[in-house]
């Protein structure tokens, strides 16, 4: 046994495991093994390889190397430095690098053929499945194309007529047609595609900023192709915020390319996840449409990473390995030396900063694609013109819809508030139903009659009674969610073909398309929706938005809430007036002098980023500062309490550095356990990860404590 074997195993663990190299198993950095991990046998990455000099305990051996890809160079450095940013175990990205690897490949399907042998007795309906049968197929797909019953396949495999097979279904992926050609491109357009197509070949990052409508997709689907003609092997990558666009995109890549790229979302099936995961590792799949943590894939090539709606906060991921996939987007580009472009509408102001200073360049899209507009948007002041009692949509509101609605065009009534109503008390004894163990309050959703924490998921059925006093009847739904909006479109409008657009009543990727293309194609007139719906589609027949409550994203003690709401509000607003009909936008307010309503009002989004930044700069918070946050959890709120006191008193003493807390959080009980945080911000120049691995070595919580660490934290509960 000649050599050591460095070997990272994806579990939270500080650091790679050495094993000896079995004489003659040639590993190499990137192998995936299995080792032995206390009594099993476990799969791991060889991250290093040295001679052994001697030792003073011998090593066990690694098991064997897995018929599997490996992780290329570039994956394995991404990985490692992931950790060391998020000051976090290896294994944990690892985890999720691997996730394809470890899914179950596809069972053997069954299909038939046809034989050549005649049917004993033809009949017009034998004689259709013979027509349709020019291929292998499922028995029911048969059935179906040729308009039958399954008991008519089924008699002419019988007789023999049909044969009857198992096939493991094709794993590669179909060649992008790069002779296509995309669409037509205005000037603007054109020039972009052309700017971003220049700075392919190396590491960069390019900020694409265009108005809602502007044609992004198109101009960054051009610097795709430029990619993929460029270099037989190169790879590209689409990064989606929401899982509800994929399809959308992932329509778009096809038609653009003639072959649908690999998709990679929490949606996809285990074995066509595995198909994906294998097909990016042997450079096969060129394209992928993907979620956050597609970012992790094995690419072999890759050359382009677009980050769509990059300032979307679900780029965040705040459990588990908490990173965030714009930020490392970036440098998994620059370990590449692979293009970066950074898309969006409302860029965040950490990517225009960037902009601003030159590290990012940066190309403008000013004006919407062809003869559409920017839609016109108007306040509405709930203290004068309020809704009538036990209604949520105001009178300006409720006409705007009525003449879209004569008009024969299409209304989206936005609301970020899932379920019927976020808050249910006993009118009896002012109790507020909350989550077991949990600070969060339920939520009504009157379609499955139940209360929802959508924290940690429990539900249960609407009591009869307050289980606290017992009082009868006494229940009451309080504030509006999109449910309870639909409820009152229809009152209004019974007419009138509604939908509801939530994470509730959207469970997967497919039935979001189906939501889509009906709203598309003219078949849904009021769409009532949450954020789901909010960015990134194009509905021709959509002329009217109406912010239900404007203000929601602007309560709280978020930093980052001015911004969040100007972005999450200029996106649904800019779902409007898309194609050759005029837009408008009505924003329900209580706070209609506010910076952000009028700036969306004028939409002048410079002078509210200005202002915003100024704010920033003079509070050293980000972009101008760094943030880190520490949650500390625990049963024992005693010991939880002894503990972050004695964590504050090591905390490192660090020019540059201010250590706030520790403080009870916000939501200071989940799932019974109680939660303690710290914030710290730094100035740009301190290495933020280092500092906190730092502070982390300097304590060991007890056994049941947890500390989670967050790199530039988007929440602050």
């Amino acid at each position: 046994m000649s050599r050591i074997a460095s070997v990272l195993i994806p579990m939270p663990l500080p650091e790679a495991f050495d094993y000896a190299e079995p004489e003659g198993m040639g590993l190499a950095a990137g192998d995936q093994v299995a080792v032995p991990l206390g009594p099993r046998l476990i799969r791991g990455v060889v991250t290093d390889l040295r001679e052994a000099a001697g030792g003073n305990r011998p090593l066990k051996p690694v098991a064997e190397r897995l018929d599997e890809p490996p992780l290329p160079p570039g994956t394995l450095e991404f990985v490692q430095w992931a950790a060391r940013y998020a000051v976090d175990a290896p294994g944990q990205p690892l985890a999720i690098a691997l996730r394809g690897a470890r899914a179950p490949k596809a069972r053997p399907q069954r299909v038939v053929r046809a034989t050549g042998a005649a049917p004993a007795r033809p009949t017009p309906a034998r004689s259709k499945v013979l027509a349709a049968a020019t291929a292998p197929m499922p028995p029911a797909d048969l059935a179906r194309a040729a308009g039958v019953g399954a008991g008519v396949v089924k008699g002419l495999i019988d007789e023999g007529v049909l044969a009857l097979d198992h096939v493991v279904p094709a794993a590669g992926f179909q060649p992008p047609d790069l002779t296509r050609r995309g669409a037509a491109l205005s000037d603007s357009q054109a020039a972009a595609a052309s700017a971003l197509s220049s700075s392919l070949g190396g590491f960069g990052v390019t900020l694409l900023d265009g108005v809602t409508g502007s044609g992004k997709t198109e101009v960054y689907l051009e610097a795709a192709a430029a990619a993929l003609a460029a270099d037989p092997e190169a790879q590209v990558l689409i990064l989606l915020p929401e899982i509800a666009l994929t399809q959308a995109v992932i329509a778009r890549v096809t038609a653009r390319f003639g072959a649908a790229p690999g998709e990679w979302h929490s949606d996809v099936a285990p074995p066509a996840r595995r198909r994906v995961w294998e097909g990016v590792a042997d450079g096969g799949c060129r394209i992928v449409v993907g979620a956050r943590s597609a970012l992790f894939l094995p690419f072999r090539r890759l050359k382009l990473i677009v980050v769509d709606e990059e300032h979307d906060g679900s780029f965040k991921q705040e459990d588990g390995f908490i990173y965030h996939a714009r930020d490392l987007a970036v440098v998994r580009g620059r370990i590449e030396d692979a293009a970066v472009v950074l898309a969006s509408a409302t860029p965040s102001l950490e990517s225009l900063r960037n902009a601003e200073t030159g590290r990012y360049r940066w190309l403008r899209l000013s004006a919407r694609h062809g003869t559409a507009r920017l839609p016109d948007i108007e306040l509405v002041d709930l203290r004068e013109t309020p809704p009538e009692s036990g209604r949520w949509l105001s009178p300006p509101l409720v006409r705007a819809m009525a003449e879209t609605w004569e008009r024969g065009e299409q209304t989206l009534l936005f609301l970020n508030r899932r379920g019927y109503a976020p808050l249910v008390l006993c009118k009896a004894c002012g109790e507020r139903m909350t989550a077991p163990d949990t600070d969060s309050w339920l939520v009504e959703h009157r379609y499955t009659g139940r209360l929802v924490c959508h924290l940690t998921g429990f539900s249960m059925p609407k009591p009869a009674a307050c289980p606290h006093c017992g009082a009868k009847d006494s229940l009451a739904s309080i504030g509006p969610g999109v449910e309870r909006v639909e409820e009152e479109a229809r009152a209004l409008f019974p007419e009138a073909r509604i939908a509801v657009f939530s994470s509730d009543t959207v469970f997967d990727a497919r039935e979001a398309r189906r939501l889509v293309e009906a709203m598309a194609a003219g078949d849904i007139d009021i769409l009532v929706a949450t954020q789901a719906a909010a960015k990134g589609h194009n509905f021709p027949k959509l002329t009217l938005v109406g912010v239900v409550d404007a203000d929601l994203g602007l309560r709280g003690g978020d930093l980052r809430a001015a911004e969040r709401t100007y972005q999450l509000l200029a996106q649904a607003t800019g779902r409007a007036g898309r194609k050759d009909r005029p837009g408008r936008a009505l924003l329900q307010t209580y706070a209609p002098e506010h910076a952000v309503m009028q700036a969306l009002k004028a939409q002048d989004r410079d002078a509210f980023v200005a202002a915003e930044m100024a704010e920033r700069e003079l509070a050293g918070l980000p972009p101008f500062g760094r943030l880190a946050a520490v949650i500390a959890s625990g049963p024992d709120a005693a010991q939880l309490d002894a503990f972050v006191r004695g964590m504050a008193e090591v905390a490192p003493n660090t020019p540059g550095v201010e250590v706030y807390g520790p403080a009870d959080a916000p939501l200071g009980l989940v799932r019974g356990r109680r939660r303690k945080r710290f914030l710290v911000r730094a100035d740009r120049g301190v290495d933020l990860s280092a500092y906190m691995a730092a502070w982390r070595a300097r304590v060991k919580p007890p056994g049941q404590v947890r500390v989670a660490i967050d790199i530039d934290p988007y929440s602050f509960l």
